[in-house]
């Protein structure tokens, strides 16, 4: 769906060493075959390394990284100083990444990166955009400057956080996170054990770790102006759904940015339309950019995939597996790469064999409709939430 909609790099674990230990990852053959799928419609394939490394890791890294090099990977992205040296001893055709979890927040380490032969640094997300400015001017022209600019946020520095750790015994530098920083809180007087209390006076308690969903879709330009060669959007553990939405949204707006049109606004509703946090601007404007949401750790979304279309002709003609229950009469979207949605309503259903159904309420079953525009493989029938 990455690629489908318009990203020009795809960014994804292996079975070990990432840090979303509970995403489906890939295996090596699994790998290889999305680079060969990337490659052969021109997009490059990065691949994590960003676990903080341990005794025991290190015997195995390289044979990962030859792994990962012989798979045909464009770069690794790693945040400790032996994954960087192993790669480059052990997968010299690789390009080096080096994580966010590393902290990069100034221009001197991204300088001293450079010369140990990183391609390019993904930058702390706590910088505002004058500081990410600062850094692009006092560095070499040829490293490459990745930014965050959509997704979850970490109430921790760069994702560096021990409170998994702590209250889970799950190792959120290892791809282990338990997310406690999404728990609801509430005070206990040591001497009064099994009495809670209120930290404010909202009846649900208080989620003082929450972070909102970073959201820099309507400022482009202005990432773009500060010297960011790469904007990335955080996405590992979410739908397929979420990556063609999002990734198709920031792709138009990239491109509007480039040719120095306005964006439609019909791109930053499609951020609403995905399952988020209430969302925010990060630190890019500074510290008060609204980072923290206290009320509730509550994900929203106004708009439902259905289906995906398999396949269609040019008339419309075509065929869909459902993802969740609708019924002939429903106000639809039909979202195409590249293309805004359409909006239409739902007329007549077939099933499989072309007889008529009022609804399709199976998962996964196929079904046949027409839609208002002929929509290549991939494309989505979504139904918004009133």
């Amino acid at each position: 769906m990455a690629v489908a909609y318009g990203a020009d790099a795809v960014y994804l674990g292996g079975e070990r060493f990432g840090l979303r230990a509970a995403a489906g990852n890939f295996s090596p053959d699994a790998l290889k075959k999305a680079a060969a799928y990337c490659h052969e419609r021109g997009v490059k394939v990065y691949v994590t390394c960003n676990a903080v490394m341990r005794n025991e890791d290190i015997p195995a890294l390289p044979a990962f990284f030859e792994m990962v090099q012989d798979a045909g990977a464009d770069a690794v992205i790693v945040s400790d100083l032996s994954a960087f040296s192993l790669a480059k001893q052990h997968a010299p055709r690789l390009k080096i990444h080096v994580s966010t979890q590393a902290g990069v927040a100034n221009y001197e380490t991204a300088r001293v990166l450079f010369d140990l032969g990183a391609s390019r640094v993904i930058l702390a997300r706590e910088l505002t955009l004058e500081e990410i400015a600062e850094i692009r001017a006092k560095t070499p022209r040829e490293l490459e400057i990745e930014v965050f600019v959509h997704g979850a946020m970490c109430v921790s520095f760069s994702g560096q956080c021990l409170l998994s750790n702590f209250l889970a015994g799950r190792d959120a530098n290892r791809g282990e996170c338990a997310q406690p920083c999404r728990w609801r809180y509430f005070l206990t007087e040591a001497q009064r054990p099994g009495e809670y209390y209120e930290i404010t006076e909202g009846h649900k308690g208080t989620y003082i770790l929450n972070a909102r969903d970073l959201c820099m879709l309507g400022h482009i330009p202005e990432v773009l102006a500060a010297g960011a060669t790469s904007l990335k959007i955080e996405g590992r553990m979410k739908s397929a759904y979420y990556a063609a939405v999002i990734t198709n949204a920031y792709r138009h707006a990239i491109d509007a940015a480039v040719e120095g049109r306005p964006l439609d606004p019909v791109w930053l509703g499609e951020a609403e339309k995905v399952s988020h946090r209430p969302y925010s601007t990060g630190f890019f404007f500074g510290r008060d950019g609204g980072g923290q949401y206290t009320l509730d750790a509550m994900y929203v979304t106004n708009a439902d995939v259905v289906a995906v279309v398999e396949s269609c002709d040019e008339a419309g003609r075509a065929v869909l597996t459902q993802r969740n229950k609708f019924s002939r009469g429903d106000t639809l979207e039909l979202l195409c790469p590249g293309k805004p949605p359409v909006p239409f309503t739902a007329a007549e259903l077939l099933d499989e064999d072309g007889a008529p159904i009022e609804s399709a309420p199976h998962p996964m079953m196929r079904f046949q409709m027409t839609l208002p525009a002929a929509a290549p493989r991939l494309s989505i029938l979504r139904k918004p939430r009133s």
